[in-house]
Parts: C-alpha cells; structure tokens; sequence
C-alpha cells in the first residue's frame, strides 16, 4: 500500500510540473524581466500548468499560444530561455523599459507570427536567427536602440506583411526584397535604401516606394488611358495569350510599365459593381509571391485589369521561348522558383478569407520579378467571369494536361486542382518541356507529360528526365526532390494530394520521405493489381474469358 502511495505521489509530482518546460522559461521570464511581487502574482512555478496564469493563452492542448506583456513597467531583460516556447504565435512585450540584447534563440519560435518588442531599451544587433520564423507575419521592433545591419535572412520571410525598424541605430544597406513588403518603416535610422530609389529610408504603408501605386488605393482607370498606353492594344504589345483573355504592354502618361489583361467572357453576373467588388476582394490577397493588382477598367463592352510589368516575363517564356542570347534559367533559380509558387499558391488557399482557387496553374502564369522571384498572377480570374455560361470551355478553366481529373469531369474545383496544376508545373520546371507534346507520339505512347515522367521514373532513368538546356548543372537529389513532390501532387484522388502548406514543408526538407514511401506503396499495388487484370483478360483472338463478368462491371 505504502509503495502505491509513493507511486500516485510521484504520478502527480510529474503532472505538477510542465514536461516541456513551458512554465520554467516563463518563471524565468518573469525572473529575468525584474518583475516586482505584485507584477505577475500569480506565476507559481509549482502550478499545475502555465495556462492558468494571468497574460498567457493555451490552446485546448495545453501549449502556450500567447504571451502578452504590454506597457507593464518592466527594466529587466529577455531570457534565452523563452527559446522552447515553440507553440508561441504571438509574443508581446512592446511599450516597457526592456534592455539588453534580443535573444538569438526567439528564432526557434517557429510558430511566431507576430513578436513585437516595439518602444523598449533594447541593444545590439537583430538577430539573424529571426530569418528562421517562416510564419511571422508582424515584426515590430522600433523605438528602440538596436544598432548594426537588417539581418539579410529577413528577406526569406515569406508571410512578412508588417516590418517596423523605425527609429533605431541601424546602418547600412537595407535588403531590397524588404520594399515588397506591404507595410515597413525605415525612419530614424542611417540606412542607404539604394541609387535606385529616389526616396530615403522612409516609411510606406503599402509596397515599393517612387515606383508603384499604393496597396489599398486601387485605381479606376479610364478606356482612354489604357488605350493610349497600349498604344490603342496594337498586335505589337501583346506580351500572352490565355484562357482569360490578351495580356498587352503599356506604358502610363507617368512613364511606369504596366501589363494590361483584356478579359474575355467579361459579362459577370450583376454587371459593374459585381466585378467591381470581386475586383478589390482579389486585391486584397498581398503576399510576395503573388501580383498584385494596380488598377481596373470597365465600360459597358470591357473588363480590364492593370498589374505591373514583369521584365522577366513569364516561367513557361525562360524555360522554352528564350531567344538568341538570353540565359536560360538556371537550377537555383528554377528550385526558388518552385518554393515561391508554392508559398503564394498557399496563401490563397489558407490565409485569404474567402480563399481564393487560382484554376489554371502552370509555368505560363508564374511570372518573374527583377530578380527572378516567383510571382503567381491571374489568380482568382475565374471569378470574374461568368461561369454559368453553357460552354463547356467557359465551365472549365485551366489548360489541357494541367487541369485535375476530377475537375475535368465534374467542373468542380477545389484547393486540391490548384495543387494538381502545381504538380505539373514542377514537372515542366525539371523537364523543360510542354504538359502535353504530340512528339513523343513518334517515339513513345506517353502525350501527356505526367506519364512520361513516370514512366521514366519507374525506369530509374532520372538523367533522362531533366531538362537538357542545364548541360548537367543540378544537383540530381534535388532534382528527384522536386519530381517525387511533383508526383505526389499529381495522384489521381484529390484526396491523397497534399495541402500546398505540406507541399512548401517538403520542399522545405520536412516530410517528404514519409509521404513518398506511402506513396511508392499504393503505386506498386496499384500496379500489381493493373498488371493483374491484364493477365486474367487477355484481349487477343484466342482468349477466352468470362463474358458475363466484364458486363457486371458495366453500368447497372
């Protein structure tokens, strides 16, 4: 009895105290934060859980989610030991007399989308490890007295919408990728913006200063203007063509380059204001990988759409339109090219409300910035056409050999089409070649270039995969990288296809092998019982097989 006692006692000592150190780094937050007695009273380091403390959020598992600590009067500093709060999506702080050095180990909250450390006394310089925090959305670290230089790593933020640096010690050159974030201030530092823009270091609440029109103020623009900018939508301009309608090059009476969409199928249902509304909730959607939209147009006979011109051009233009002398893409560029698709296309599906299904995914509609940055355009398109029309091709969106089974034969779309039409743009970045080429019917069955790269890939003959135009300059684990996510993307049940959000992980190094192996798996059987069912109906003359069981498996 007694050794049952010793054991229940032990069993609740261990419940006492929080396995994963969630309530000792917030005891020694506390701690380290010069906390008077009456300031966080009820932080009792022997208390069952974390959760119950005044200031803190857990979700219905038990992890701490928030951490709230605003204008308390605090003078302490930051314990590295807030690093294993790994749960943490919202960390804050601003508005106390916090001194010392921000902890490098804040960049293994790898939850975090908002930390703000703003209006303290904190010194030195910005961690680099901050680059690590993949979902931060809000950094706000101004007011204080941080000097150095903007870590570069901050640059591979991806969901960075709010960056505020203002009023610090910060030097030299500011990461140009930092002015596509929507929201940023610089002020109040000695920084050097670049000789490419005319404005200093200053702050912006909405994209790229001198150069773009402002996020949140879309612009109506007249038929004239556009006209004129086309130079009255010569042949000359017309930089594509699509599903949606002519892309035209224009030049504004301000001198800024601006690519026109002329909408086809353009009578959306309730006329100007119902494409007006669709129009701005599209605008809406602010995420570097996607193109952001400037401006519209519309006349009782017209839908236009203005976006910014992409000197680059498109993915599908750099991997198979090339001309004399221009470079071809190369495989670092193709690898950051798939990631940043991949994080705009998962934006759209998991971080707009409503989302938003883009239904024509592939290497034409990816376009490429200055610096040959992925950025996803004629997303959302499909919703400002009339869909309801009796035209199949008006039902359907997309481009054949990119479009999911699924959607073909019922016309249903879904976030899981878009992931499918993903999958077979990564196959185009490995290859090179088009989704569907007539060619190979001369050496091969295989049209569709998903069956290709199977076929070739059950053949272990990756080498004869890749695009040749790379003359062997790739990393071949790379490459089988992207076709095993790219395969994985393609499956034929839209429910064994991955979320874009698992899709950016595995490209990201996290998970992929367990899903391939599951993978591999279902394939094989698939295949044995394929095989199987070819042996037991051989279709020659001289078979012999069993009439009335092929009818029952006709319609009933």
């Amino acid at each position: 009895m007694e050794l049952f006692f010793a054991i229940v006692m032990l069993a609740c000592l261990h419940s006492f105290v929080s396995p994963d150190g969630q309530g000792d780094a917030l005891f020694a937050l506390r701690k380290s934060l010069n906390a008077s007695s009456d300031q966080l009273a009820d932080w009792n380091q022997n208390q069952v859980s974390p959760c119950t403390w005044s200031k803190i959020t857990c979700d219905d598992k038990g992890n701490v989610v928030m951490v709230s600590l605003s204008s308390m009067g605090f003078s302490g500093t930051l314990t590295p030991r807030i690093g294993v709060l790994k749960n943490v999506n919202t960390f804050s702080l601003q508005g106390n007399g916090i001194t010392g050095k921000i902890p490098k180990e804040i960049g293994n909250l790898t939850s975090l989308t908002m930390l703000d450390l703003e209006n303290n006394c904190l010194s030195g310089e910005i961690p680099a490890s901050l680059g690590n925090l993949k979902k931060l959305q809000s950094l706000f670290l101004s007011r204080n007295n941080l000097t150095g230089t903007i870590p570069q790593s901050l640059s591979g933020l991806p969901n960075l919408m709010n960056l505020q640096l203002g009023s610090n010690g910060l030097t030299g050159q500011v990461p140009k990728q930092l002015f596509q974030v929507p929201k940023y201030n610089f002020t109040g530092n000695r920084l050097n913006c670049g000789l490419n823009l005319s404005h200093h270091c200053e702050s912006y609440n909405g994209g790229e200063v001198d150069r773009r029109i402002p996020f949140g103020q879309l612009r109506r623009f007249s038929w004239r203007e556009l006209q004129l900018a086309t130079d009255n939508f010569s042949e000359k301009n017309v930089l594509g063509q699509g599903g949606f309608g002519k892309v035209y090059k224009g030049v504004l009476n301000d001198g800024i380059k601006v690519a026109v969409k002329r909408l086809t199928d353009y009578e959306s249902p309730g006329g100007d204001a119902a494409f007006q509304r669709e129009v701005e909730m599209i605008s809406v959607a602010v995420h570097r990988n996607l193109l952001r939209l400037i401006g519209f147009c519309t006349t009782p006979t017209e839908r236009l759409l203005v976006y910014p011109y992409m000197q680059n051009l498109s993915v599908a233009y750099r991997l198979r339109e090339l001309k004399t002398g221009e470079a071809v893409l190369n495989w670092p560029t193709r690898k950051r090219v798939a990631l940043g698709t991949a994080r705009g296309l998962e934006y759209l599906h998991e971080h707009c409300n409503p989302k938003i299904i883009h239904r024509d995914v592939k290497a034409a509609n990816v376009l490429l910035d200055e610096d040959f940055e992925a950025v996803v355009g004629d997303f959302g398109l499909a919703k400002l056409v009339d869909v309801k029309k009796t035209n199949v091709t008006t039902q359907v969106r997309g481009t054949m050999g990119h479009i999911a089974p699924e959607y073909l034969s019922t016309g249903k779309s879904s976030e899981k089409t878009d992931v499918f039409g993903y999958g077979i743009m990564l196959l185009e970045i490995v290859t090179g070649q088009r989704a569907i080429d007539f060619s190979r019917l001369e050496e091969e069955d295989d049209v569709l270039l998903l069956d290709h790269v199977k076929k070739l890939q059950r053949e272990k003959r990756l080498d004869a995969i890749v695009d040749g135009n790379l003359n062997k300059n790739y990393e071949m684990d790379e490459v089988e990288m992207m076709i095993q996510v790219a395969l994985l993307c393609t499956q034929a049940s839209p429910e064994d296809r991955p979320a874009m959000s698992e899709v950016v992980r595995m490209l990201e190094g996290e998970g992929l092998a367990e899903r391939w192996e599951e993978w591999q798996h279902v394939e094989v059987n698939r295949r044995q019982e394929y095989d199987r069912l070819q042996r037991r109906f051989d279709w020659g003359e001289d078979s012999i097989f069993n009439q009335d069981a092929i009818e029952l498996s006709g319609g009933r």
